[in-house]
């Protein structure tokens, strides 16, 4: 594992900075008889890179830029921009992230994300290390890919053999992607409801049953020597129990360092111990270690003092994009940079300009804020994961053969497979699921936007499997009048399936439906409170804590997560298709507890079993 041979690197950097310093005794013949321990061959590739670099160059190395993971023409704006970064600064390496589109994630197609990064690699005089956050494996980032589940779903289905399957295809779908660095798994505790920014992200709110999936996932993305990746646990040191995104403003972390030691630390102990690769730092105060308010990124009590000294991680510590506003709203670009050094990252990830980055750390280094010793042992510690990964004997990828792994039907079967165990039913007071008659029963697709991937999915399944049944989409831009004909044509239904989206974000700092769907979907329920009109079945396919906005529901279940195979599940469920058998894996404060969930057997044989790709 990479941890285990970067514990001996930072001992031998060490060693090597002492023997600087001072003159060394004369050597007695008993000395000269021992040997000197030997260098492991990625630390010695690792040497090999760093020894012509110019220590601009060394700094550089620590730098990953913004992609899209799409593949821009040589003469578009975007394309000159990399060029320059990969050619010309010569940065360590790139993250694909996705565009937004009209306020809706672009995924990048995968034959286009290969290409470009074997593009940049050919440009490159160091082979770049290529990172993406694939958290539900390449689907987060690549379209025409295996949906797997988001993590919550996974904690649901209690499944640590379907983890250590994910984990394994993520590894495999990376690398023939041309991407060596996994920023995953999430090893946060989601113990607030409020949280807007982990939510479904995290496997749940028990820290022994976080820490066996990060275990799991980790043996099963660790277990093929053919696809090695480097994995990266986050957000340290836990970003489960915060109410702030992160994304929009600096979050903070209200616990005792008793409290942390049992809850937020567990799972980053155990991926430690299981050989995780890299830590992900948080933009998060933490009081109960840093008395600065500042944010975890930048602090060298918790990440030197805490993450490096006390849970002995030997591996790479690399920030949370550093152009979130947890980071960017009170410090710059070049200074958040120069102190996330100083605090005890090795890794820069996301300046909004990596050139301003460079020449700052470049100015702490002349100041001596940094030294050069501190630059190099990063950059031999980043080169040498480079080398563990074979970039040094492979440094492109076949791209004709992208489909070859990614057009995995096994993989499209765990996927589903998965979504359908996490199916929970957390209430159903009378009975209603699955559906009775959907002939007479009503349904409606709820999203934000009109031109959101979302809800067609689960129309498609549900028409699918339930003949008859009036469905259809709603969306945040209806009219008032229009969604009160809605509410109204709705009356005459047998009963009235209401499937939800909402999940965590990087653009708000809540997890809720707009006020006008909100009334929407209340006007629904309490239209049935008299036991007259319709009853109502709340399909949350996101956030499970959705329960608390809507109390009087006749019944709510829970997919913990908006991707295609657990829309397909949640119609499979409501048909009577498959059991449903699902636990919570967090507690709904004032309606359900941590391990809840009510089993119901499966009555209909499958009309259609092919997963929708």
């Amino acid at each position: 594992m990479l941890s285990k041979w970067l514990g001996a690197l930072l001992a031998c950097v060490v060693v090597m900075s002492g023997a600087a310093q001072k003159k060394p005794p004369p050597r007695s013949k008993t000395a000269a008889r021992v040997k000197a321990a030997p260098i492991s061959p990625d630390v010695a590739q690792a040497n090999r890179w760093m020894r012509p670099m110019t220590l601009r160059e060394k700094v550089a190395q620590l730098v990953v830029g913004t992609t899209y993971g799409e593949a821009p023409g040589a003469r578009s704006a975007d394309f000159r921009k990399y060029q320059r970064w990969v050619r010309d600064l010569r940065i360590g390496g790139l993250i694909a992230v996705n565009r937004v589109v009209a306020g809706n994630v672009r995924n990048a197609e995968p034959f286009a994300m290969a290409a470009f990064f074997n593009r940049m690699q050919r440009i490159a005089k160091v082979p770049l290390l290529i990172s993406a956050d694939f958290e539900r494996g390449a689907s987060m980032r690549v379209a025409n890919s295996p949906k797997f589940p988001y993590n919550m779903a996974y904690g649901a289905a209690r499944d640590l053999e379907a983890t250590k399957f994910e984990g394994a295809e993520t590894a495999r779908e990376a690398r023939a992607l041309g991407v060596q660095w996994v920023f995953a798994p999430v090893a946060d505790v989601n113990n607030n409801p409020l949280n807007p920014v982990i939510n479904i992200r995290s496997y749940g709110e028990n820290p022994e049953d976080v820490s066996a999936q990060v275990k799991a996932y980790i043996e099963g993305a660790h277990s093929d020597p053919k696809a090695r990746v480097l994995l990266t646990g986050k957000h340290f040191p836990g970003h489960g129990d915060t109410a702030t995104n992160s994304h929009l403003e600096m979050a903070r972390l209200e616990a005792s360092r008793e409290r942390m030691d049992a809850l937020e630390l567990k799972p980053f102990r155990a991926a430690i111990q299981a050989g995780v690769d890299a830590v992900m730092t948080a933009h998060m105060a933490v009081p109960a270690i840093e008395d600065e308010d500042v944010p975890a990124t930048l602090s060298p009590k918790i990440l030197t003092g805490l993450l490096r000294k006390e849970l002995a991680f030997p591996g790479l510590i690399v920030t949370d994009a550093l152009d979130m506003k947890g980071v960017s709203e009170k410090i710059s670009n070049g200074e958040a940079c120069v102190r996330a050094l100083e605090a005890g990252a090795d890794i820069l990830l996301m300046p909004p300009k990596p050139e301003v980055c460079i020449d700052a750390v470049l100015a702490a280094v002349r100041k001596k804020r940094l030294t050069v010793a501190r630059i190099e042992d990063s950059t031999r510690k980043l080169l040498a994961a480079k080398a563990h990964v074979g970039l040094h004997k492979q440094k492109l990828v076949d791209v004709e053969a992208v489909s070859d792994i990614l057009d995995s039907p096994d993989a499209y079967d765990q996927a589903q497979s998965v979504a359908d165990k996490a199916m929970t039913l957390v209430r159903d007071d009378r009975n209603l699921v699955p559906l009775a008659d959907g002939r007479t029963a009503c349904a409606f697709a709820i999203t934000e936007r009109r031109n959101s991937p979302y809800g067609a999915q689960f129309l498609l399944e549900l028409r699918r499997r339930v003949p008859g049944i009036k469905a259809s989409a709603i969306d945040g831009q209806w009219l008032d009048t229009e969604l009160q004909a809605a509410s109204d044509a709705a009356a005459g239904c047998s009963a009235i399936v209401v499937a939800t989206y909402v999940t965590a974000s990087d653009s708000r700092n809540d997890v809720a439906l707009p006020p006008n769907l909100m009334a929407f979907v209340n006007r629904l329920i309490e239209g049935s409170a008299d036991g007259k009109a319709p009853p109502v079945i709340l399909v949350s396919l996101g956030s499970p804590y959705l329960l608390q906005a809507f109390p009087k529901v006749a019944a709510y279940l829970a997919s913990f997560s908006t991707t295609t195979t657990s829309e397909t599940a949640a119609a499979k469920a409501l048909a009577g298709e498959i059991a449903i058998g699902g636990k919570l894996p967090v507690t709904i404060p004032g309606f359900a507890k941590y391990g809840d969930g009510i089993s119901r057997e499966a009555r209909a044989a499958a009309t259609n079993s092919n997963v929708q790709r």
